[in-house]
């Protein structure tokens, strides 16, 4: 049961409640059971607060009672609200950082603008909820129920949404980085504001993207550079290897490309292939410098089954390697868009012969595969 006391204390009002905190600091806030049903919390230091249901009725754990309760500005960091019942809770511009939320009812709570970091919302009933402008960098919010939430310009920053239900949610202005969305229910989320035409997406990760590009010509204008324009040059960032890499960048500008530099002398990893994969699905043709002995064929022949790329190599031979991998003929009889390695003698050869031997044949390749 919670400490009367302490419950007979916060009904005097919040100045009188944050008064004794203020003086009472050490003092453990222990308002277990407690119904604060329409009770005004406005501004309320709760941090440390327990609120977690305790005592044991017929049905199982009784709850916290906070619905409805009036809780804007309130300060609850670190408060702990397990199986709290919060629905219709107003906590807008409160202040929640590592609270825990754990199976909480916050249905259509209002937590418009509040500071969720770190907050652990796993599996707790946040549908309907006003999670507009709300601050959720970090949170746990795995199992959670969002379906039907508000989470326009809200903030996702390394947010845990594995197993989450995000069902009609409104997501317009959200902003989405390096969130877990494994095994979430992702399902008509309604990227656009009340005021324009309805359109929704079934993915959290791209919807700001699709909205920008269907909004922002100047998106459209680079993305459709980058397919023509991009090259991507894949080498070894070694000192002798890089400067060569170098001038065959800044070649390609000349020529008014835009090159990406790849250093794929890295442990192999799962995020290292499909970071590869990913700039040779947006490049027009791949350059592949070859010549060091321990160029990874791995990677080359990862690329050459997965995307339909032009893919020229470039070796040089030398006393250590007198021919490319013994792979990549290989690869050059079972993918038509794979050609032939251009050797050539040292850097002056190779500018100078860069437009008429090797992007004049990937170009050539680009234009065939573009009609197929």
């Amino acid at each position: 049961m919670a400490k009367q006391e302490q419950l007979d204390i916060l009904r005097q009002g919040v100045k009188v409640w944050n008064q004794w905190r203020e003086e009472h600091s050490d003092i453990e806030i222990d308002l277990r059971d407690a119904n604060l049903t329409l009770t005004d919390l406005r501004g309320a230091n709760l941090r440390d607060a327990l609120l977690i249901g305790a005592s044991l009725i017929s049905t199982g754990l009784s709850r916290a009672d906070l619905s409805r309760a009036f809780l804007s500005q309130a300060y609850l960091d670190q408060a702990i609200l397990i199986k709290a019942n919060l629905s219709g809770a107003n906590l807008s511009t409160a202040r929640l950082l590592s609270a825990n939320f754990s199976e909480a009812n916050l249905c259509e709570a209002i937590l418009i603008n509040a500071e969720l970091g770190n907050a652990n919302f796993s599996g707790a009933n946040l549908s309907r909820a006003d999670l507009s402008e709300a601050d959720l960098s970090r949170a746990n919010l795995s199992r959670a129920n969002l379906s039907d939430a508000n989470m326009e310009r809200s903030v996702l920053v390394e947010t845990n949404l594995t197993g989450a239900i995000l069902t009609r949610c409104s997501i317009y202005g959200i902003s989405v980085w390096k969130v877990d969305l494994e095994g979430a229910t992702q399902d008509s989320l309604i990227i656009t504001p009340d005021s324009e035409p309805t359109i929704m997406v079934d993915n959290l990760k791209v919807a700001q993207f699709i909205y920008l590009l269907l909004n922002n010509r100047e998106i459209r204008d680079v993305i459709d550079t980058i397919a023509k324009k991009a090259v991507l040059i894949l080498g070894r960032f070694t000192p002798e290897r890089k400067a060569v890499l170098d001038a065959i960048r800044e070649a390609l500008r000349t020529f008014g490309y835009l090159p990406i530099l790849f250093d794929f002398d890295k442990p192999d990893s799962q995020d290292l292939t499909e970071t590869i994969s990913t700039l040779a699905h947006l490049s027009r043709f791949i350059i592949v410098d070859l010549t060091d002995p321990s160029s990874a064929p791995y990677e080359v022949g990862t690329i050459a089954s997965n995307h339909i790329r032009p893919i020229q190599a470039l070796f040089q031979p030398s006393d250590a390697a007198k021919r490319v991998f013994a792979m990549f003929p290989d690869l050059v009889r079972r993918y038509h868009w794979v050609l032939p390695p251009y050797e050539y003698q040292d850097q002056e050869h190779l500018l100078a012969s860069l437009h008429t031997k090797v992007i004049e044949p990937a170009e050539q390749k680009a234009r065939e595969l573009e009609k197929r």
